[in-house]
């Protein structure tokens, strides 16, 4: 019986041995150009081949160029008004821009023709959509701050041409100060049939589908939450089971404890990660291409930080704290944007 016992306890040491990875940087240097200038306040972008495409406030989206081609820059206005754009998805042949208040208006872009078409409005004084996405070129989901006693949640089977939303009978029902922040467009994240949407503010949770928004399940997060400026502010998946979100407080930029944490169960247990170390408040995770779920780069009011131990220490790699949202168009190449700009970080 010991020497069973014994044997069991050696093999347990050793698989804990085996599990143990070897973390190591992909790159130790990044050069930065610029895409684009304008007066203009950037929190979604979208990468479509050799264009970036991006919406953003005073009414303003557009494409930039990835090979030095000419840009394309458009303005809508409703009401008098020009609306602050904060969700953008796309399909092989559309642009989809989604403005955040009342009344939400979503415009269909065609790429070849660049004419757009309004395909959902929506008027309502809680009326505030914060990010969108396609599963596919006929799925799409896009979700936004309750109106009701769930979140907001719209989503379209014919690639985008009709728009519905769905009842709050078929939503998880939301808790008190529980709502959404449209801080980079990664509110939500697909992969497949496979949806996560996160919350914030006083209660900051998951919401999951398996069946593109049919059902739901929703599960806690230990993240920094109980304030309406506090929870999670973008969430990434690297596959269908590691995850990482990142938020904690706008208006208290350097703090940087309970604001980042890490999932390898779906989505359905989550804990705190480099408590106390790294960035502050972030807008926006993205997993690196590539690199095993084991790479991260993040960016926020206190710069552009970047993991290679699957968010277990961060170094800061590039001081620039105006850049809201970005995106991998390959595990060499960062697209980035916030306040009047675009830039491109070639990691080497």
């Amino acid at each position: 019986m010991r020497k069973s016992l014994l044997l069991i306890f050696t093999i347990a040491i050793l698989s804990c041995k085996e599990e143990k990875k070897d973390f190591k940087a992909s790159f130790t240097a990044v050069n930065v150009d610029t895409l684009l200038t304008d007066s203009i306040s950037i929190r979604a972008i979208a990468i479509d081949n050799d264009k970036v495409w991006y919406s953003g406030s005073r009414g303003k989206y557009g494409y930039a160029s990835l090979t030095g081609e000419k840009a394309f820059n458009g303005v809508i206005a409703f009401d008098n008004s020009l609306p602050e754009f904060r969700a953008i998805a796309q399909t092989d042949k559309n642009v989809f821009i989604l403005n955040v208040a009342t009344p939400a208006k979503l415009y269909k872009i065609d790429k070849e023709s660049k004419t757009n078409t309004v395909v959902y409005t929506e008027e309502g004084e809680k009326v505030f959509y914060d990010s969108m996405q396609f599963f596919d070129n006929n799925n799409g989901i896009a979700m936004g701050d309750p109106t009701d006693y769930c979140l907001s949640v719209i989503v379209t089977r014919d690639g985008g041409n009709s728009w519905k939303k769905l009842s709050c009978n078929d939503l998880p029902e939301v808790e008190d100060g529980e709502a959404a922040f449209a801080a980079s467009n990664t509110n939500i994240v697909v992969r497949g049939q496979k949806a996560w949407i996160v919350s914030g503010g006083k209660k900051s949770r998951v919401f999951y589908s398996d069946n593109m928004g049919e059902s739901w399940k929703v599960y806690k997060t230990p993240i920094v939450q109980g304030t309406p400026t506090e929870g999670i502010y973008s969430v990434d998946f690297y596959d269908n089971e590691i995850g990482f979100a990142v938020g904690g407080d706008y208006t208290k930029a350097e703090t940087n404890s309970g604001n980042k944490i890490i999932t390898t169960k779906g989505g359905r247990k989550w804990k705190t990660i480099a408590d106390g170390s790294g960035f502050g408040y972030a807008s926006c995770v993205q997993f690196m291409p590539n690199s095993e779920g084991d790479e991260l780069v993040a960016c926020g009011a206190t710069g552009m930080y970047y993991s290679f131990d699957r968010g277990a220490t961060w170094k800061k790699i590039l001081d620039d704290t105006d850049l809201h949202t970005l995106r991998f168009k390959d595990d060499k190449t960062i697209i980035a944007a916030g306040q009047n700009r675009i830039v491109r970080l070639t990691l080497k």
